[in-house]
Parts: C-alpha cells; structure tokens; sequence
C-alpha cells in the first residue's frame, strides 16, 4: 500500500485503543493512518477476551462472528473452596470475543470511513521541526521511512515505545503491573454460562484465577498475580500447579504471556501534538486488570478530541488535555478508587478472602452487584465505602 507523506494524524498501534481513536477521527473528518508492527491486526491476543454487554454494545452491536461465548454471570471462588455468583448488573451480562476477529472488525470500521493502515510498520522514531513533534519514523519491510502528521497517537501498549520517546514517564512499579499467562484449553466440561474466578495466596497470590468459557468444551485459562507476591515461583508454574488439580484431563491449544499494567491512569497523556491511549496511558481495571470497556471509551473519546483539533487547527497539549479531562469524567476517577481497592484487596489473607466470599454467599446472585462484592470486601474501610457510593450510586 502507499501511504501519503501526510496525515492529520497519525495512530501507532492497531489494537482496540488505536482503532478505536482511528474510528472515531476517521467518522469526524480527519485523514488517519495507523502503523501496526506486527503482520496481521488483533495478534497476539493477550486477553481474557470478556467484555460486559453495556460496555460492547454502547458502541457496537454483537456479532456472532466474533462472539464466542454469552455469559450470563461470574462465579467467585474463595481458597477454601466456597463461592458466590454474581448475574446483577454490569457483570450479570457480558461475552467472551474472538478478539482476533474483533480487533480486527473495529480497524475494518476504521478503514471503512477513511482511515488508511500498514501493517509490518515498525515505529521506532518521531520526527521534529523545530523542536515540534511533527512525525513518526518506522521501518517498512527492512526499510526505513518516515510520515508526517498534526497528531500522533500512541497507543503500543504497556511499553510504549512512543511515550517514552516523547519523554513522558511511563514508569511501573512491581505491585503495578501483573504478569499474566493463558492457556486456550480444550476437553473442559463447563456446564453453565459463567466467568470463573478463583482467589488465594496459594493460587494467586496479589491477583487470581480466570476460566473464561468460549463453548464447544473450550475456555481461556490464564493467572494474573502480583510479581513482588509470587515467592519466586512465576505466573506459569502457579497456573500450571492449578490446570493440574483442577483440569488434568485437559489439552492446551495456545499459550500467551503477557503484562498487564494495573495502575492508575499515567498523570500525563498528552503533549502538543501528541496523546497516549490504552494500554499506554495505563486505562485498564486495576482490579480485574480487564481493559477493553475503559479502552473503547478511551480510544472514542481521544478520536473525537483529536478530530476536533484538527478542525480548529490547534494541537497544543492546552486543547489536547480535553481528552484527558472527559477520560478521567468517565473513567479515570473511578479508576482511582478501583486502584484504591486493589491495594486492600489483593493483601488479603486467605482468612480474610473465606470471610468475605462467605458473607457474599448469602446474598441471591440476582442481588449480588460490583457495589455489594467491593462494599463487603472493603467494609471495615469506611472513607473506601463512601467512594464506593459516589462512582457506583
């Protein structure tokens, strides 16, 4: 394909995040080109694939090409074996994606309202013209070439490459980011419609469990823990120990590794002529360290921005910073209090975690809200309870 030597703005990254502002700038006028560094849109998955069903279908309707699995709730297991479920509310209905074929359906739609793509494009430079960030430089099929844009978008994950060049920083303490493996499993027997989500300092120490169904007797199997928790074992060798006792007959089809960045959003995501979203930006779940909901938001809300920019010609970090206002609005403060909650939670006991999956059990699942489950595990916390009900009440 050939590129222009021009765009408006220019998206590093064809994930959810960078298709999503790709999307959203794209429908809003502006010329678009998204580098994507590896061969083909939506791999590696390094997921757990669910999303709710309010936060798919605020933006898109499900298709049964990239759905995999309904789920009609999340069953919470405690280290001594007692569990609750949960099918009220936001977790009550949800899916688990073929994230491949998502992905790739959101950079479809992208492309669909102008937006232009190169896949094999490595980023690995940014260009200044006096002293502005003025464009990006990457190497195409072991040639090295360069594009100028008003606006690039770094949206290349937890490491991003581009955020460190652009001299923001992106630095992650241990306790902030967990790393996580997954097995697709195949010959398990699971009989119902629900996440499965197992908690304990012996299986997962600072993190958990996750069985995600995706049908046809196949589920994501994968761990998320803290690293500075892990007594020197790592992520594998806990979920292997717990595949052992809990899927033995079971056959692995795939296996990814990954980090996933549990932390509060970065205090700085744009400059002039330059903004951070996703992964990048640090816009997962801290506590279920689950993204895609937030990223969607976040990848539409940098899109429209960065559309508007280009409209009225300013790319300065001053107009730019409206996308991090509306983000923070929608997400990022009730990001601070998840974070705040993942520092108490995931330094339970197992004492403590048997108590609270017990008081739970007695709530009918059809009651049983992300308000009650957090409100339980933090009630001897009340200043955390009344943050509790400003984000959820």
């Amino acid at each position: 394909m050939k590129i222009r030597p021009f765009y408006d703005i220019v998206v590093v990254g064809s994930g959810p995040a960078g298709s999503m502002t790709a999307l959203y700038a794209a429908k809003n006028g502006a010329s678009v080109l998204i580098l994507e560094r590896d061969r083909e849109v939506g791999i590696p998955v390094r997921c757990a694939e669910g999303i709710s069903k309010r936060g798919l279908e605020k933006f898109f309707q499900p298709d049964e090409r990239w759905i995999a699995q309904k789920i009609d709730g999340a069953k919470l297991y405690a280290p001594n074996g007692q569990f609750c479920i949960m099918t009220a509310g936001a977790v009550g209905d949800g899916y688990v994606l073929e994230r491949r074929l998502f992905d790739a359906f959101i950079c479809e739609q992208a492309t669909k309202n102008g937006a232009d793509i190169l896949t094999k494009a490595d980023a690995h430079g940014l260009l200044y013209d006096n002293d502005k960030l003025s464009g990006v430089i990457f190497t195409h099929h072991g040639e090295e070439k360069q594009v100028k844009a008003h606006i690039i978008v770094g949206a290349d994950g937890t490491e991003s490459r581009i955020g460190k060049l652009a001299g923001i920083d992106t630095t992650l303490t241990l306790k902030d980011i967990e790393p996580s493996v997954q097995y697709l499993l195949t010959d398990i027997n699971l009989n119902d419609k629900l996440t499965h989500f197992y908690f304990g300092n012996e299986i997962a120490p600072g993190g958990y469990v996750w069985v995600f169904p995706k049908g046809r007797n196949i589920a994501n199997v994968g761990i998320g823990l803290r690293a500075d928790k892990s007594n020197g074992k790592n992520a594998q060798h806990y979920l292997d120990d717990f595949i052992e006792k809990n899927f033995p007959e079971s056959s692995s089809l795939s296996f990814i590794a990954g980090a996933v960045p549990t932390a509060k959003t970065l205090p700085e995501i744009t400059r002039d002529n330059l903004m951070l979203v996703g992964d990048a930006a640090r816009q997962v779940n801290p506590v279920t360290g689950g993204g895609l909901s937030n990223i969607l938001v976040a990848g539409s809300i940098a899109g429209t921005v960065a559309a508007e920019a280009i409209k009225k010609e300013d790319f300065s970090n001053k107009f730019l910073k409206k996308y991090h206002k509306q983000w923070m609005k929608e997400k990022g403060n009730h990001q601070k209090v998840h974070y705040k909650l993942k520092e108490v939670f995931f330094d339970f006991t197992d004492d403590e975690l048997n108590k609270t999956v017990g008081l739970l059990h007695d709530i009918p699942q059809e009651k049983l809200t992300l308000f009650k489950l957090f409100k339980t595990a933090v009630r001897n916390k009340p200043s955390l309870v009344k943050e509790l009900i400003k984000i959820y009440l």
